[in-house]
């Protein structure tokens, strides 16, 4: 039988795009489905909604909401305290190309890392040396890296898939969308996206 397949949009700003990627490689294995790590930008995105900046700024009270929620998530998932970058939201945008950059065997062990950093560490994930950092552990050459990151070709190819996540229908973080189109929007959204795709493989 093929195994289902999950295509995951994630941004390096959302905490619960974070929570998500620290759940998925486990769970996406337990149901059999492959999955593809999309990061993309949501500013743009926001902006056609009307937004400058995250809803949870712009209601106070849902933001507040928000963070008490991660909270006992974290408690949940036996992660660190949740540590809200300042500011909010973070700027991702250097993460991502680096991000979009990596190959697909790379890219889900830097992401899970630029997330631990930035919202279980505190640390500011649009510093160089951050990433750096975080590319050396991994065992990249930061240079080589970030220069090929930096080229337009694939500047173009992060644009790409933020306007391939807008035409899916996509307007947060983080998403899941299965082979027949689907959309699941939402880190409590997983399971039920994961059961979809199996489903669908099952079915083929």
């Amino acid at each position: 039988m093929a195994s289902g397949t999950l295509d995951f949009y994630y941004e390096f700003a959302s905490p619960y795009s974070y929570l998500a990627a620290t759940r998925i490689t486990a769970l996406a294995e337990l149901a059999d489905v492959q999955v593809a790590w999309k990061p993309f930008l949501l500013g743009p995105i926001f902006a056609g909604q009307g937004y400058t900046t995250s809803p949870f700024n712009t209601y106070p009270l849902k933001g507040a909401h928000m963070w008490r929620d991660l909270d006992r998530l974290a408690v949940q998932a036996r992660l660190p305290p949740v540590t809200k970058p300042d500011p909010f939201p973070a700027n991702g945008l250097l993460a991502a190309r680096l991000a979009v950059y990596l190959n697909d065997a790379c890219r889900p062990s830097f992401t899970r890392a630029v997330f631990y950093a930035e919202f279980a560490q505190g640390r500011d994930i649009s510093d160089r040396e951050t990433l750096r950092q975080i590319l050396a552990g991994l065992g990249h050459f930061y240079g080589d890296v970030i220069a090929e990151a930096e080229q337009q070709e694939n500047k173009d190819r992060l644009r790409h898939q933020t306007e391939e996540a807008k035409q899916r229908g996509i307007f947060g973080a983080p998403s899941f969308v299965t082979a027949d189109g689907d959309l699941f929007w939402g880190n409590d959204r997983l399971e039920m996206a994961l059961d979809h795709a199996r489903s669908l493989a099952r079915a083929a």
